[in-house]
């Protein structure tokens, strides 16, 4: 698995690449190619947002069945993992409610059995709100680089002690700049989709976006770096350039 570095330090995967005629029929959007990734759960071939009303959709497609693969139960927060679908985009983090220029906005489906950062949610429907981690739930995060994650490398920003950011009315309660909205994605045979309402659509048709593939780790103290990306495991465009436009 490959480290999820910045820029050109990722290693070459061709941005944009075109399928095989018939292979997958996805139209717009960011197309890469199959075969890149062992993971075929996480094996991108297309990505895309494109909005109906109020609501943008949020797809991924890849070359195994999505949702698959989750991480293996640990048994402990410290050192955990989390695998991930993630769609990074260029809208400004105040549109979902952080402060202005955080960082990098990005929705998820994320899936982590040792711990649950959805309080407000009981995904698996048994009365218990704190027991369905390791079911595929989404946030929003912001991201920032971090070299404690290793060089050049990103995690989801911390909140400093004492620190009183801004934060959307569903943040979990952790240290990080996340929230867990409660949309619930779907996840059907070899696609991923998550649908989100947006107040300002124009602002969402205006941005640009990617789709990354990731492992996702707790830092063995629970401490600042909390959640690192640790492992690479595809991205749509090669390079994070967020080439993707929403509609096209």
């Amino acid at each position: 698995m490959r480290k999820f570095f910045l820029a050109l330090t990722i290693p070459a995967f061709l941005p944009g690449a075109t399928l095989a005629d018939g292979e997958h029929d996805h139209a717009g959007g960011i197309r890469s190619e199959a075969g890149a990734v062992a993971l075929a759960p996480f094996d991108i071939v297309h990505t895309k947002i494109a909005t109906e009303g109020n609501v943008a959709v949020f797809h991924m497609a890849l070359s195994g069945v999505a949702g698959a693969a989750r991480p293996a139960p640990s048994g402990a927060l410290a050192g955990s993992e989390v695998f991930a679908y993630v769609w990074p985009t260029s809208l400004d983090a105040a549109t979902v409610g952080f402060d202005p220029g955080a960082g990098i906005l990005a929705m998820t489906a994320t899936a982590h059995p040792d711990f649950d950062d959805t309080p407000l949610f009981d995904e698996n429907g048994d009365g218990d709100r704190g027991n369905d981690g390791d079911l595929w739930h989404s946030h929003w995060v912001v991201l920032g680089p971090d070299d404690a994650c290793g060089p050049g490398a990103l995690k989801v920003i911390d909140i400093p002690e004492g620190a009183t950011p801004r934060l959307p009315p569903t943040w979990p309660g952790l240290p990080l700049l996340i929230d867990s909205p409660g949309w619930q994605p779907i996840l059907t045979d070899e696609t991923v989709e998550i649908r989100v309402p947006f107040a300002d659509i124009g602002a969402v048709e205006a941005m640009g976006f990617d789709g990354v593939t990731a492992g996702l780790r707790v830092n063995a103290n629970v401490h600042a770096p909390l959640l690192c990306v640790t492992d690479l495991f595809d991205l749509a465009s090669g390079d994070l350039s967020l080439p993707g436009r929403v509609g096209e």
